[in-house]
């Protein structure tokens, strides 16, 4: 459930839409300054704990022939430091919580910013961001085998990983979103 970089800008578009569906706000500024405002947040905890995961990579990466010599297992040292290291970093590593702490900082900044009005409880508000969050990363992968089963029925063959497949895949994924209404 590790919500990628290139993911996040869909998952703020589908807070803001599912906001604005919700009844529950009024948005004084749009969808877009909602969507851009959850994008800052969900971005800034991606890079921290992308940093987190440096940290613990260097850590081993340095420690690589004592790890060899006590024949330990390498992924059980990574996952241990990155729980050391992760209030540090101001890293939440159990998914549950960081999304319901992100959902938390991006209504407050929402109100903050005063993007949005609401007459509801705060944490009406937070259960939609957070349920726009964690559905769409359920739905993401079944969105992507519907985009790859889409590119496999072409005649022509498309490679992952070259130019043409990836502009491919990112035009059917978003049409794939805007028929889920998620975009």
């Amino acid at each position: 459930m590790k919500i990628s970089l290139k993911t996040i800008p869909h998952i703020a578009s589908k807070i803001a839409i599912d906001l604005n569906l919700s009844g529950a706000v009024t948005m004084t500024k749009g969808l877009e300054a909602v969507a851009h405002e959850a994008e800052l947040i969900l971005v800034d905890n991606v890079k921290r704990e992308m940093a987190l995961e440096e940290k613990a990579h260097e850590i081993c990466d340095e420690n690589e022939e004592e790890i060899d010599f006590m024949l330990a297992d390498e992924r059980q040292l990574f996952f241990m430091i990155k729980k050391k290291l992760a209030p540090e970093y101001g890293v939440i590593l159990n998914y549950e919580d960081r999304f319901s702490d992100i959902s938390h900082k991006i209504l407050d900044e929402l109100y903050e910013e005063d993007l949005i009005h609401f007459e509801v409880t705060e944490n009406r508000i937070k259960n939609i961001i957070y349920n726009a969050i964690t559905s769409f990363i359920a739905d993401d992968s079944q969105i992507q085998n519907a985009v790859i089963d889409k590119i496999k029925t072409y005649k022509r063959k498309f490679i992952p990983g070259t130019d043409d497949f990836e502009i491919l895949y990112e035009k059917l994924y978003k049409e794939e979103l805007t028929k889920r209404g998620m975009e």
